[in-house]
């Protein structure tokens, strides 16, 4: 097999690797593409490399346009239009693959690289990962050497030959590109990626069912990135809130204005915060929700540019719009605060509703508490710590794994399975609270997080995920209560997580050497948090800070444009005097000379700087005989257009049209 691709023609060889750099433009695109889409591209490439293998014909226009029409049908029952990404990315990807299977002549090349290169662009609507840029960075390499050994004269040169060229033009437009990603104007909405693009991500919900937040546990990408001004707080006041859910339909919980139990009346937030504030920074992934994670409690609005933000009744921070791109924006929290109405409202009994019908035996074990001597007259922090102390007594577990849950998730909880996750656990708590008349919600969002070593942030993932209770208290208005942290002490603050099942090599890695496989993940994240912050999260309020570095006072994007174009034009008058300067400061006739020595070096015949063009053009006539007769006549010529000067009598050559017979000339060997 290797030695049949060694003798393959040129065009079949080219093709060839044309064909590999495709395959691996759209291999990262395979998880968002249909299924029949990626089969189908891939089916084609195949039939085309199998066709330059074995030297056959292409097919006919016959099949093509049939393949075509069964595409374009495809892609409009599967994504139900022709517009928009998600259908628009699934027909260039089958159109390109369409193209090589008409690849004849250059003009063909020329249509599927161009098209190759707006592919890999479409990569980065599904991810801008340090990862997806540096895989797009190979294909980028790829494509340029495939186009410049387009351009290269006929024969077989070697592929390493274009791979360098083009490398060197990446390398040439490096600079160019870096000046254009920092100081181009970044105007909305034609930069940056579509909203669309983040959708699918994992993430808490706006609801919660019993279970969806174990599901999120399993996975172990980054949510959000924490920067702590000064030291951090304890790790168990880490609470990051995010929707806070007070209706109950029985099965999920919602928030109030999606409940089947409208709030009728609006409870006043009361916040009093108390201590010292925690300063910090928060850099969050793109989560396509219109909400901020904060510590609790915060009082005074984030600081995030391009946002307006508001904060609910029950402390949630909210934005004007989902968060679609990477977020960055400043928080001052009190872990000590109070909030919530002091005294009982008529609003507070929204939260002590319960859908009928629904968890008899946890109504039973409720009417059992309120009857039992000990609590009878009780206040709700004894009624909290008498249901507190059953969790912690009571032989439950803390799992990810608890088993599917039926219809009366709290009275399996209480009574039959005992154990389960953080929402199973919060879930089963806030309906035994509610039915003992004592007002009370669920809060989800993170808690805890771990330090990264590397570059000193705190990483919050999505399997720090987590639900806890809020319960109304008279003279006190809202207290959280973390019942978890009743069945799994370890939960809270420690760190101690349940965990998915890592893949073979990281499995082996971790058995290998844990303190190895902890530091290459910490030294990874802290390279994606560079690229987050650096590149990423390079906005126009950052172009513009720059501006003000450099004197602007108030500087605008068009100011941004003067400044490039400024910079374009000092670079181009600056290319254009070093060219003039480079020619009046080495001898355009020694430099001819100079070329000839080269492409004669590479033939095999070896001189020194000061071997003359008579020199060489008699080494030239003893090596090659004949073969080199045209050759020695214009290395003689070269001499005497430097040396013979006009009172020779003979004509002198002009220097501009030696340099085009060097051109033309074929060189032996």
């Amino acid at each position: 097999m290797l030695a049949r691709l060694t003798t393959l023609p040129r065009e079949a060889r080219d093709t060839l690797f044309l064909l590999v750099v495709i395959a691996w433009v759209l291999l990262p695109q395979v998880s968002e593409l249909p299924w029949w889409c990626s089969a189908l591209a891939a089916a084609m490439l195949l039939w085309r490399g199998r066709l330059a293998f074995s030297a056959r014909a292409l097919p006919g226009r016959w099949w093509l346009l049939g393949l075509l029409v069964i595409s374009v049908a495809a892609t409009a029952m599967t994504h139900r239009t022709l517009l928009g990404r998600d259908a628009g990315v699934t027909l260039i990807v089958i159109l390109l693959a369409l193209k090589t299977l008409e690849l004849r002549a250059k003009r063909d090349a020329f249509v599927v690289f161009f098209l190759s290169f707006f592919t890999m662009l479409t990569n980065f609507f599904y991810s801008q990962s340090l990862l997806t840029a540096f895989s797009m960075l190979l294909g980028l390499l790829g494509l340029l050497t495939a186009l410049v050994n387009a351009h290269m004269p006929v024969g077989k040169p070697p592929l390493l030959q274009a791979a360098k060229t083009a490398s060197w033009m990446a390398l040439l437009g490096a600079p160019v590109m870096v000046l254009l990603f920092v100081l181009f104007p970044r105007l909305a909405p034609l930069w940056g990626v579509p909203s669309d693009a983040m959708t699918g991500r994992s993430g808490l919900s706006a609801t919660m069912q019993v279970g969806t937040i174990a599901k999120l546990a399993l996975d172990s990408s980054v949510a959000m990135r924490i920067a702590f001004e000064g030291k951090p707080p304890p790790q168990s006041d880490l609470y990051f809130r995010g929707p806070v859910l007070s209706g109950f339909d029985g099965r999920e919980w919602l928030p109030s204005y999606r409940s089947t139990f409208p709030s009728r009346y609006k409870l006043p937030d009361n916040l009093a915060v108390q201590g010292e504030a925690i300063r910090y920074e928060v850099t969050l992934e793109p989560t396509s929700r219109p909400w901020l994670f904060v510590m609790e409690a915060a009082s005074q609005s984030p600081e995030l540019r391009g946002y307006r933000t508001r904060m609910s009744n029950d402390l949630q921070w909210l934005t004007d719009r989902p968060i679609t791109d990477l977020a960055r924006y400043k928080v001052q929290s009190h872990p000590v605060f109070r909030h919530g109405p002091d005294k009982r409202e008529a609003g507070l009994q929204e939260f002590v509703e319960l859908p009928s019908g629904f968890n008899p035996r946890t109504l039973a074990l409720a009417a059992e508490l309120r009857n039992d001597p000990r609590y009878a007259r009780a206040g709700t922090q004894a009624l909290v710590q008498a249901v507190m102390d059953r969790l912690r007594t009571g032989g439950y577990t803390y799992t990810l794994e608890p088993g599917v849950y039926g219809v009366n998730t709290a009275d399996e909880f209480w009574f039959d399975r005992k154990e389960g996750f953080c929402e199973h656990i919060a879930s089963a708590f806030v309906v035994l609270m509610r039915a003992m008349d004592v007002p009370a919600r669920i809060v989800t969002g993170y808690q805890g997080g771990e330090l990264n070593s590397v570059d000193g942030f705190w990483v919050v993932r999505q399997s720090d995920a987590h639900a806890w209770a809020e319960v109304w208290h008279q003279d006190q208005g809202w207290v959280r209560v973390d019942p978890t942290s009743a069945v799994s002490p370890g939960r809270i603050g420690a760190f101690l997580r349940l965990e998915a099942p890592q893949g073979l090599v990281g499995q082996a890695l971790g058995n290998f050497s844990p303190t190895l496989a902890a530091q290459l993940r910490a030294t990874w994240e802290a390279i994606n948090n560079r690229w987050n912050q650096w590149i990423l999260n390079y906005t126009q309020g950052k172009q513009l800070e720059l501006l003000r570095d450099i004197g602007f006072e108030s500087p605008s994007w068009e100011d941004l444009a003067y400044v490039l174009i400024c910079i374009v034009v000092l670079v181009s008058l600056a290319g254009a005097a070093w060219t003039l300067w480079d020619r009046t400061q080495h001898d355009p006739w020694l430099r001819l000379l100079g070329r000839a020595r080269k492409k004669l070096a590479k033939a095999g015949m070896t001189s020194h700087a000061g071997t003359s063009p008579r020199q060489l053009a008699l080494q030239v006539m003893e090596r090659y005989g004949d073969e080199g007769h045209a050759l020695h006549d214009w290395l003689l010529q070269l001499e005497a257009q430097r040396y013979a000067g006009t009172s020779s009598g003979g004509t002198v050559p002009r220097l501009a049209l030696l340099k085009k017979q060097y051109t033309q000339l074929s060189w032996p060997g």
